[in-house]
């Protein structure tokens, strides 16, 4: 396994430094650096009529070549002023951290181009239809490239994943702003958090049962309760999980969230579930955000397109807005603040670790704190606003951008994450882990369609967008 691979992992390592040194040698407070960075000049963008918009470009939903290439031609400074930007950041980060920005630029302009490339694929209409989202398409094509092509090592030194997925769960939290949550009323946090709960024992019991090693078990549960990339990154790291913990944890993500993506809308479809109801059926059974969107745009679709279905397909994509990226993406710091402690205490006591404060704060993965704080910025600049008004006015000029330029990011890890991940060295994990997390699928939909669909239905199907 890469070099990559155990950066993937978030494997902890030695401490070299400690105490006020962190703040300039760790990857996860660059990420907090570097996300609340761009959300702090957002909001002041924002308070001066202004916005990220012109630098948050990304590539138009397209049909035909002439389409595509209008695109670029208007929007091409765009692009290389978006790249230059991203460059500068990172660089700026790992010359900090002690890392070679010579080595990193050349293999980022790569990453770059291929993330634009997936990109532009993931836009193209016919992609949309059958549900193949830009993170996925960046996911599926690397992986592709690593297990059938193979690339040159010293492109590994673009491959930065944990650098980039923890700047974008920073940048998630600037877009689900605490605000969000109150609109949500409680039936989405009670129906999330008993989700995450029962799905994450499931997961747990069952792998730990097959005899999976507890760190293992804790980051399959977590990948499939919450959200499964960035939870497996995220808690892997809190537990002092081995190297190979997270990668495998994300390959059944990836493949279970890919699968979701054609089996829910249309089992919600036949089932004529509401446009609430189905959405909310999503959030609560996909594994992946990427995923999640795609499955629930694809219902979305579906449901505007038939009178079969009441409800619109605005509702489809809020309830399933409220479901996952509300509901249960928050659930990350909640489990990584648990599990550390759980690990610190009680799983490594016997490793000659003393299990104290200190210990927990170091393995604590401070670029949630980052997703609050970015929450708590936006929503003290929204208080003021009703539900309408934040769609009307604070959504296009400050969210939005916020949301395309985590797009670029979720796309950056995903490709490296594709890019860094050999199936045949995944595959030496055995079926033990494929056996624990499926049961925590069966679970996961299973009980996600009992809360949406029976107990809480009256909620969803009255839900306003």
């Amino acid at each position: 396994m890469s070099r990559v691979e155990a950066d993937i992992a978030g494997q902890p390592a030695r401490r070299s430094s400690s105490g006020w040194h962190e703040l300039w040698l760790k990857e996860d407070w660059w990420a907090i650096w570097l996300g609340l960075g761009i959300v702090l000049i957002g909001l002041v963008l924002f308070f001066y009529g202004a916005s990220w918009r012109w630098v948050a470009v990304t590539p138009t939903k397209w049909t035909g070549f002439a389409q595509l290439g209008a695109h670029f031609a208007d929007n091409w400074p765009r692009y290389l002023v978006q790249f230059a930007l991203w460059a500068a950041a990172f660089s700026l980060a790992l010359r900090a951290m002690g890392r070679r920005p010579r080595e990193f630029l050349p293999a980022f302009a790569f990453v770059y181009v291929l993330s634009l490339v997936v990109f532009v694929i993931g836009q193209w209409e016919r992609a949309n239809f059958y549900g193949f989202e830009a993170p996925l398409v960046a996911l599926i094509f690397g992986l592709g490239l690593a297990n059938l092509v193979g690339l040159p090592r010293w492109l590994d030194a673009g491959f930065r994943v944990e650098l980039y997925i923890k700047t974008a769960i920073v940048l998630l939290g600037a877009t689900v702003p605490f605000t969000l949550i109150i609109w949500a009323g409680p039936v989405a946090i009670v129906q999330a958090s008993i989700v995450s709960l029962v799905t994450f024992g499931v997961i747990y019991f069952v792998a730990t049962r097959l005899g999976l090693d507890r760190r293992l078990a804790a980051t399959l549960g977590v990948g499939g309760a919450v959200c499964g990339v960035s939870a497996a990154i995220a808690i892997s790291g809190a537990v002092g999980g081995k190297k190979e913990d997270a990668p495998i944890a994300i390959t059944l993500v990836l493949i279970w969230a890919i699968a979701m993506i054609f089996i829910l809308p249309f089992v919600a479809h036949q089932l004529q579930l509401s446009a609430g109801v189905g959405g909310a059926w999503i959030g609560t059974s996909e594994f992946a955000d990427a995923a999640g969107i795609a499955a629930a745009q694809t219902y979305a679709g579906l449901v505007s397109g038939t009178g079969a279905v009441s409800g619109t397909s605005d509702q489809a994509v809020l309830a399933f807005t409220l479901m996952k990226v509300v509901g249960r993406d928050v659930w990350i710091g909640i489990w990584a603040f648990a599990l550390a402690i759980v690990a610190t205490t009680r799983w490594e006591t016997g490793l000659g670790r003393k299990a104290n404060a200190a210990e927990i704060w170091w393995r604590f993965p401070k670029f949630v704190i980052g997703f609050f704080i970015a929450s708590l910025l936006v929503t003290a600049m929204t208080a003021d606003y009703a539900l309408a008004d934040f769609n009307k006015s604070v959504n296009p000029v400050l969210v939005a951008p916020i949301k395309d330029l985590r797009s670029w990011a979720f796309i950056f890890c995903f490709l490296s994450i594709g890019l860094t991940t050999r199936f045949r060295e995944l595959a030496a994990a055995g079926r033990k882990p494929f056996l624990a997390f499926t049961s925590g699928v069966i679970v996961n939909v299973a009980l996600g369609f009992l809360l949406s669909a029976v107990v809480f239905a009256s909620y969803w199907t009255n839900l306003a967008p």
